[in-house]
């Protein structure tokens, strides 16, 4: 989906942040903001909650323990929302990893269901197939065996601490789908004493496990939510499902932001149009232009090519990436981010500088691309999508937000600081390390994230 381009207040767009880092004692401290701003969002809703989640659950892979039990509060939050307001309309939309493909029960979704909420598992079986080698193997011959949460003799897929699951789940795992979307939207007081909507587009999941990983949002009043619904209501369709907009809500910005007179220009993407608008926007970047870049997976090599082609015509370039080395309590070999981080360190321009998020068991898990020209203007990109093959090709399900502005306004000078704090190590908190520290150029390493990229026969 490409939606609409809304000019809105520049006040009505806000950018939300969780941060991970080590302090000056050198103890790992995370400052969540993101799901705080979520619960909020829920309790002030009286008649309209749409959710669309990817992880919603507690596993925690080998770890113990968890930082914060999101899925839990979450929880908690919808039911006790739900009870105050018997007659509003809930909608949670989720993936059914948190099933494990129909191989385990979810305490969450069916305390939620009890509740009255409309619970909806995405169909992963209409999305395209992003590992066809193997997807063509298991629509022949297994789907149709479906699933079970009773007689599995394998160790969880998610979860050391969990019951044993069937080969039907790992064998359902190995197509390597996803509805990977984080967006809520919500109806919330005005000023002036009605109802209006707004929109918050993140890259966090609630996840107890991920609930130490660093990640961003925007938060959007009015306008967006339409969008968001109406995609999200094409998902609800293909699943089997469906849910009604919400009525009587006059849209308009909030009295108490039009008096200021700086705007923005806001558009919701999804899928393969978050690829387009991205490669649109890095090509029109020229010398004395800037692009920061935090990214959990880089990928694409669509991406790539525009990257160098920038670098080539002398666009400045920062760009913070996750070392791929931890998940969950399991260690990564580093694909794909060591090699796309060797191509940029190494482009003849030098214009290009990488830095490692200092991650200690938790995940840099941001996703998000900051443009900026030598004239002042703006674009700044975020939400769920990765940029892989996977994430910006039409196979998995993502949502971003693009927002545009002609000039430094308070959400576009809320990201920037973000970045350049994580970049400087700021306040004495150390959030990134040298490029040196995870760098990997190897032939092999290299061969094989463009393997893996191109086929589809990998996680990322």
């Amino acid at each position: 989906m490409r939606g609409p381009v809304h000019t809105v207040p520049a006040n009505a767009v806000t950018f939300i942040a969780d941060r991970t880092f080590v302090d000056a004692h050198g103890t790992r401290t995370s400052q969540q903001q993101i799901f705080d701003t979520v619960m909020a969002m829920i309790d002030g809703a009286q008649d309209y909650i749409l959710i669309d989640m990817f992880l919603f659950n507690d596993f925690l892979g080998t770890q113990t323990q968890s930082y914060r039990a999101l899925s839990a509060e979450l929880t908690a939050h919808l039911i006790a929302q739900q009870r105050a307001h018997p007659d509003m309309t809930i909608i949670f939309i989720t993936d059914p990893i948190n099933t494990v493909y129909g191989g385990a029960r979810s305490p969450f979704l069916e305390r939620l269901t009890r509740a009255g909420v409309q619970v909806i598992i995405t169909d992963l079986t209409r999305l395209r197939d992003s590992n066809p080698a193997y997807s063509a193997f298991w629509r022949t011959f297994v789907q149709w065996w479906g699933n079970s949460t009773q007689g599995g003799h394998l160790p969880h897929l998610m979860d050391a601490r969990a019951g044993r699951i069937t080969l039907r789940s790992y064998l359902a795992a190995l197509n390597f789908k996803a509805n990977h979307r984080k967006v809520i939207v919500a109806d919330y007081t005005r000023a002036d004493g009605t109802r209006g909507m707004h929109t918050l587009i993140t890259s966090a999941n609630p996840h107890d496990g991920s609930s130490a990983h660093s990640n961003v949002a925007l938060k959007v009043d009015e306008l967006l939510w339409r969008d968001v619904v109406a995609s999200e209501r094409a998902v609800a369709r293909f699943s089997g499902a469906d849910f009604a907009e919400p009525e009587m809500i006059d849209d308009r910005v909030r009295e108490e932001v039009r008096a200021d007179g700086d705007t923005v220009r806001v558009q919701l993407l999804t899928e393969g149009a978050i690829k387009e608008a991205l490669i649109k926007n890095i090509t029109t970047l020229t010398a004395g232009d800037t692009l920061d870049m935090m990214m959990f997976y880089l990928a694409d090599r669509d991406v790539m090519h525009a990257l160098t082609e920038a670098l080539a015509r002398g666009v400045q370039m920062r760009v913070i990436l996750d070392p791929n080395k931890d998940a969950f309590g399991r260690k990564k070999n580093g694909v794909p981010n060591r090699q796309v981080a060797a191509q940029l360190h190494a482009h003849p321009s030098g214009h290009a500088r990488v830095r490692w998020c200092d991650t200690h068991g938790e995940q840099c898990h941001s996703k998000m691309v900051i443009m900026r020209r030598a004239t002042g203007e703006t674009a700044l990109l975020l939400g769920s999508a990765n940029l892989t093959r996977r994430n910006i090709g039409d196979y998995n399900m993502e949502t971003d937000v693009l927002v545009r502005s002609r000039r430094p306004v308070a959400c576009m000078r809320d990201a920037q600081q973000f970045f350049d704090e994580q970049w400087h190590n700021d306040g004495a908190r150390r959030y990134t390390r040298a490029y040196e520290a995870y760098k990997d150029e190897r032939i092999g390493m290299r061969l094989l994230y463009r393997i893996m990229e191109a086929t589809g026969m990998s996680s990322f």
